[in-house]
């Protein structure tokens, strides 16, 4: 007998099973059903999600110590590369009484010293007149500090150094003129020595006086 034709282009059960519920891709019975698609055509795993650090292998800062630079090892330096975040400051010299009696006390030394030389040569240097009223200045604010106070004292006492000097000075011509000794002089004839400076005073005389006060008021402002 022959056998019935079957129609053409009859269509396959998908997967060689009949569809369940219209799911044409649940499986025969005793077969596992195949996983859902993932919506991945690579079926690579997906990425995990991202923790917010991108440097997950660095420490955490230090925090609530109020310090930046806590982390720092010892021996390091300071950024920037410098060391100590501020200096110190210098300390500040205001001692005006102490700078005002040193003032005192180089000006008749200074004085007398000057008196020294011009009676030696018997006449006045304008240099050592400079050189008397810069070591007052110098003096004086080295120790007392740039006080207008301690600057107006060394210009006042530098200006008596000078005159002490041309005083002690003529006292030492009259001493060798007089061939009487210097002491006497001073102690016995005071009165004739500052008539005799007057009487010998001049423009180079005042001169001199002046020079050792300005001179004064610069070795201060060197010295602070």
């Amino acid at each position: 007998m022959s056998q019935p034709v079957q129609p053409p282009n009859q269509p396959q059960q998908p997967f060689g099973g009949q569809p369940v519920d219209g799911n044409p891709y649940a499986g025969q019975p005793g077969q596992p059903a195949p996983a859902a698609p993932t919506g991945n055509p690579y079926g690579q795993p997906a990425p995990a999600a991202p923790t917010g650090n991108p440097y997950g292998q660095q420490p955490p800062a230090p925090t609530g110590t109020g310090n930046p630079f806590a982390g720092q090892q010892p021996g390091q330096s300071a950024p920037f590369g410098g060391g100590a975040p501020f200096a110190p400051a210098r300390p500040v010299r205001d001692n005006i009484l102490l700078g005002v009696l040193v003032a005192l006390g180089a000006a008749v030394v200074a004085g007398i010293l000057y008196g020294v030389i011009a009676g030696s040569i018997e006449r006045e240097v304008g240099y050592a007149a400079v050189g008397v009223g810069f070591l007052v200045g110098f003096a004086s604010s080295k120790i007392g500090g740039s006080n207008p106070a301690v600057i107006g004292a060394a210009a006042v006492f530098s200006i008596g150094a000078v005159y002490l000097g041309q005083l002690v000075g003529i006292s030492m011509v009259l001493s060798d003129l007089a061939q009487i000794p210097f002491s006497e002089v001073i102690g016995d004839h005071f009165g004739t020595v500052t008539e005799a400076w007057s009487q010998e005073a001049d423009f180079m005389t005042y001169l001199f006086l002046a020079l050792g006060a300005i001179a004064a008021v610069g070795g201060a402002k060197k010295a602070g």
